[in-house]
């Protein structure tokens, strides 16, 4: 029958088509060392950026490195015994990771989204006075994180570069992310979030 010859069809190029669905959503712009390094909120992804925040860090690319509060709180810490904020997470990883505390800031101001996220930052710079910064985001997350960036500082005197955590450590491959739950969370529903971004700030 028809369908299912074009079921087959579609199940044959289905690989391609994931693939080439998740790679488009990954963007690699030139980036370079800044005043400071800032780790874009994402809970799901946080630690894979956080990482590569130290270990750009430790690499001499900027000496302060600049955290978001979304007020999320993740598992129970025995340590802490309570739910600790991501941020709170963060800087943890980032001193185990050889960054000092005094090398970290952490901004509370409320966020809902990577659009305010980056009107926050922007304020903040602008307040600083700072010239440079070097977003970090999860590998999906880097087309609109970078778009969105791009158009709130255009009229400020900070310059932006992106870097983005490669994937394979809480971000699944581009070849086989259909395969994972996780997948299914962030390829599909970023191109959602990337046409309500294109409407609203566009």
């Amino acid at each position: 029958m028809r369908w299912v010859r074009r079921s087959l069809i579609f199940l044959a190029f289905w690989p391609l088509l994931a693939y080439c669905a998740a790679r488009l959503l990954i963007v690699h712009p030139d980036w370079k060392a800044a005043e400071a390094i800032v780790v874009l909120s994402g809970s799901a992804t946080y630690n894979e950026r956080v990482d590569l925040a130290a270990q750009l860090y430790r690499a001499g690319q900027a000496p302060l490195i600049v955290l978001t509060d979304d007020k999320m709180q993740g598992g129970w810490s025995e340590i802490l015994q309570r739910n600790p904020y991501s941020f709170e997470r963060g800087i943890q990883r980032l001193m185990e990771n050889g960054v000092p505390s005094d090398r970290i800031i952490v901004l509370h101001e409320q966020i809902s989204g990577t659009y305010e996220e980056a009107v926050v930052l922007r304020d903040y710079t602008q307040q600083h006075q700072m010239k440079s910064l070097l977003f970090i985001t999860s590998a999906y997350h880097s087309r609109r994180a970078w778009w969105t960036v791009c158009r709130v500082f255009r009229s400020s005197n900070t310059s932006v570069s992106l870097q983005a955590a490669q994937t394979g450590a809480q971000t699944p491959n581009p070849g086989t992310w259909w395969l994972h739950p996780a997948g299914w969370r962030m390829v599909p529903t970023e191109y959602g979030k990337m046409a309500y971004y294109w409407f609203r700030i566009g």
